[in-house]
């Protein structure tokens, strides 16, 4: 509680002082939570996040792939599912999904109401379907009165969709040192941190990495300046499709959701494919393939050391 407190006076100082200074004019905006969030609701969204019996054998829930002590994800090359069932594709961070303009490396959901009912009949996930997990927590007095309390037709797949996706709204990670100097903090970050930010503008990275989210704005093509697929060996996978598979126009192939690069420190390995174990090494690869330039090793160093000072903490509202 003592480190709750620290943080809510150090984000609400960070914000008189902005107030004060003025926000600084860049491309990366200090992130911010919706205050109007129900806490009931998010309380609620949250048991559920973590509930198994969203699943068919009540053994996997939304957190099992994204695992909130880890940086939101579960740091594997591809996620595991239902009865050891494997992925096609690397399982994003649920942490400020909500700045995302649509959600899932291809974009097929438009909001975190609609991604959040995916995974219930996804085959290689939970493999379920709404009635049956309707039933089971309706065999529980105290997620029914839950229910009751917030919604006037009590459990439905749309209300559990609702109550998750206003969880994963609350799921910001507010008080980063960037934020922070962008805030106005002085002496927040270090020469070779304000060194890596300025290579990160002036390599062009922050053509597709900005905003709040430092990315999850736009669809980028994966491999612009390079032929990422065919370097990367083996055989090309539906999942390296992207965006094709929900639109089917052969333009759309190898289009992906830019991911955040918010979490991107902690939250190895990298890309839809999980390919790359390291950071140093996603940032040579982006150079390769996205600018079309072999980066010198020290400015690999110095823009890494940049996206460490991205990684802020998840304050939990309380009902």
């Amino acid at each position: 509680m003592i480190n709750l407190l620290k943080i809510m006076l150090l984000f609400l100082l960070c914000v008189a002082m902005a107030t004060a200074v003025g926000v600084k004019h860049e491309p990366i905006r200090p992130l911010v939570i919706d205050q109007n969030l129900d806490p009931r609701m998010v309380s609620l969204g949250d048991k559920l996040f973590h509930d198994a019996r969203l699943s068919q054998d009540n053994s996997i829930s939304c957190s099992s792939c994204h695992v909130l002590s880890a940086g939101g994800t579960d740091r594997k090359r591809v996620s595991v599912g239902i009865g050891g069932a494997v992925g096609g594709i690397k399982a994003p961070t649920v942490y400020n999904a909500t700045f995302n303009f649509v959600q899932f490396w291809d974009g097929r959901a438009a909001s975190l109401e609609q991604q959040a009912a995916g995974p219930v009949h996804n085959p290689v996930e939970m493999n379920s379907n709404w009635e049956e997990v309707i039933s089971k927590l309706e065999q529980d007095p105290a997620m029914m009165e839950e229910f009751d309390a917030l919604f006037d037709d009590g459990i439905t797949e749309e209300n559990i969709s609702t109550a998750i996706a206003t969880f994963e709204h609350s799921l910001v990670t507010l008080n980063s040192r960037f934020d922070r100097w962008l805030l106005g903090e002085q002496g927040v970050l270090t020469k070779q941190e304000l060194r890596g930010y300025r290579l990160f503008k002036s390599y062009g990275c922050i053509s597709c990495h900005q905003g709040m989210n430092v990315g999850g704005n736009m669809y980028g093509f994966m491999g612009a300046r390079g032929d990422y697929f065919k370097d990367r060996q083996g055989t090309i996978t539906t999942a390296d499709l992207g965006r094709y598979n929900v639109t089917k126009d052969s333009e759309d192939r190898h289009y992906f959701k830019v991911p955040s690069l918010r979490l991107a420190a902690i939250n190895p390995p990298y890309f839809h494919d999980g390919s790359e174990k390291t950071l140093k090494g996603a940032v040579r690869i982006m150079g390769r393939y996205q600018l079309g330039r072999e980066l010198p090793e020290s400015d690999i160093e110095d823009i890494v050391a940049f996206l460490h000072t991205l990684v802020g903490e998840h304050i939990r509202l309380k009902p």
